[in-house]
Order: C-alpha cells, then structure tokens, then sequence
C-alpha cells in the first residue's frame, strides 16, 4: 500500500486541563519487528489518557509520549515477522500510546480480529476496557459462575464491560452509581444499582459479603471496600479517583476475612503478558462479541480534533458507557 509520510496526531502540549490537547503534524510511522501499522478509524477514550495529559502517569521508556490506548481500523503494514494478519485485516488492538492519530504502530499480539457485525466505533471502545476487566476481575480477581461481586463506577466504560461479562456468565453482580438514571442502566445490565449518595453500599451486601470487588475509589473507600467482601474475598484495585493514601486502616478485617488486597495497572503490563490476555479474550469473549452480546456501551461520539471536548466530556462523569473518537 502506499502511504503519505505525514499525518496529524494528538499531542499533549504540557500537562494541564482537556484544552492542552491538540492537533500536530508528524510522520506516519513505520511499524517495528512483531508490529502492524493502523490505519485508524477511530479510537476509545479512557481515563489514563486524561491522568497522562495532566502528567500524572508517567510513561516507561519506549512508549509513545501521545495519548490512546485503543484503536480500530485496517492494517497497512506489517513489521518484520508479522504473520498472523495481512494488509487489509480489519482489528482492533490495545496500544502502547498514540492512539489518537491517523495511523498507529502497536504489537501484533495486542491486535484482535474486529468481532463479526461491528462497526468502528464499537470496535475501538473494545481493547483497553475488556482486556483491563478480563485481566483484573477474572485474572486476578479469580471470579466464575456463582460467585458475587461489586463494581464500583458501574456505568463507566470499565463498569459496563464488567457487568455485561457477569451477566454473561453467570455472576450475580452489584454496582454503585450516583443517579437515578445511572442506576437504571446498572439494573439494565441485570446488577442490582446501590445509589451511593443515599445507600451505605457495605451495608446493601450484607453479611454475606461479594466475593470480588473491583474497585476505582482507592483510599476514600477502603474501609468499607474491606467491610463489603466475603470470606477470602478479593479487592482489586484500579484507580484512586478517591485517594491515593488510606490513613486508618482497620487491619482487622483483612485478617479476619483472610481477604486479599491487590490491583494493577494494564499498561505497565509485558508485552507478553498483554498477548496473553489477548488470547484469553479471543477463547472466551470474541465469540461472544461476535453473536452480538456484551457489544460496548457508547456515549458519545466526537471527531479525533475534538480530543479537548471529547476529554471534558469524560471528566464532567456523565458519561454512561464508552467516548471514541472517530478519526477516517
């Protein structure tokens, strides 16, 4: 294929607010061993993209300093040893940074087929959000069929992935939220919504407890996180939209509960162990994606120069689901 030497990006011009996002002429690049070039049709819009623009998630050596974490779109181009896809390959792929742009080089074993039926848009709100709750509340969290488990931020695009794959199989779930409206997605999904600013959400699980929590609170929240689990249940970790320190912790509890607290980050993942999820999802999501159901929930849609827009959308927490940008 021929391609133009130049494309426009996003950049992020100093740490600050959404409006230090904007456009830039660089090289389109070329993919390295084991890559594939994208030809990006749109891309997903995710919290550590907003934490790196305002310089709070600093990037390990060899990542691109551009936000994006997912894209789809066509392959162009293929690195040295790249078998597994050829130039016109429809995929979806979590990147290592530089999503928002008209191409992007990512790892070919963090690509996956676009799930038969899908659209763009749909195919780029996939990546960061299923490969994060696949990894986090059925890897580490360990969670199957029976179990019950507590999602906080439910209708957030990691919340509604979590709870459309608990429904899916067979995990009575529950999920906080702050509005009426919120909640009415979260009982759509088949959860049971715990209205935080009216209900204790420790108090609504009861002495039985969830097996699982995923939570994005951090500090504000891990006392009660602690009160809400069951017996060897799990707290697993993956923000601190409510602090970043807990002071007072009752370590009580996690003795007696024999509970496990832990967390990650995706993208300080291996190379290999991203691969690795990547096919976990392929076994046992994809043919899901494919016959149509747990299809990611989109909010809103905005064209790629509209990252400042698209970014305060995100951060003003009305969004119910996934925010993409749509790019060619």
């Amino acid at each position: 294929m021929t391609l133009p030497t130049d494309m426009t990006l996003i950049e992020i011009t100093t740490p600050g607010g959404p409006e230090v996002l904007k456009p830039r002429q660089v090289p389109v690049p070329s993919p390295a061993d084991g890559e594939i070039l994208i030809r990006v049709h749109a891309a997903g819009v995710n919290r550590p993209d907003a934490l790196q623009r305002a310089g709070k998630y600093p990037m390990k050596p060899g990542m691109s300093p551009y936000p994006g974490l997912e894209v789809a779109g066509e392959v162009v181009a293929l690195g040295k040893g790249v078998s597994e896809y050829a130039l016109g390959d429809k995929v979806c792929a979590l990147t290592n940074g530089g999503g928002y742009a008209q191409y992007c080089a990512v790892p070919a074993s963090q690509a996956l087929p676009v799930p038969e039926g899908l659209e763009w848009v749909q195919a780029a709100a996939i990546p960061e959000t299923f490969f994060t709750v696949w990894a986090n509340l059925f890897g580490i969290g360990g969670a199957h069929k029976g179990q019950r488990v507590l999602i906080h931020g439910g209708t957030s695009g990691i919340g509604t992935t979590a709870l459309m794959l608990c429904r899916e199989f067979g995990i009575q779930a529950f999920a906080t939220a702050g509005s009426e409206d919120k909640c009415a997605v979260i009982r759509s999904l088949g959860a049971e919504a715990i209205n935080y600013r009216e209900q204790d959400f420790a108090d609504v699980i009861g002495d039985q407890g969830v097996d699982v929590l995923l939570d994005i609170m951090g500090g504000s929240y891990l006392n009660n996180n602690l009160k809400a689990l069951a017996m060897d249940g799990r707290l697993v970790m993956l923000g601190y939209l409510g602090g970043a320190t807990a002071n007072d912790v009752d370590l009580r509890t996690i003795l007696a509960k024999r509970a496990i607290v832990t967390g990650s980050l995706l993208r300080a993942r291996t190379r290999d162990e991203k691969a690795a999820i990547a096919a976990q999802l392929r076994e046992h999501v994809w043919p899901v994606l494919s016959a149509g159901r747990c299809l990611p929930m989109i909010d809103q849609v905005f064209d790629y120069t509209e990252a400042e827009q698209a970014h305060a959308r995100m951060e003003g927490g009305e969004h119910i689901g996934k925010i993409v940008l749509r790019v060619l």
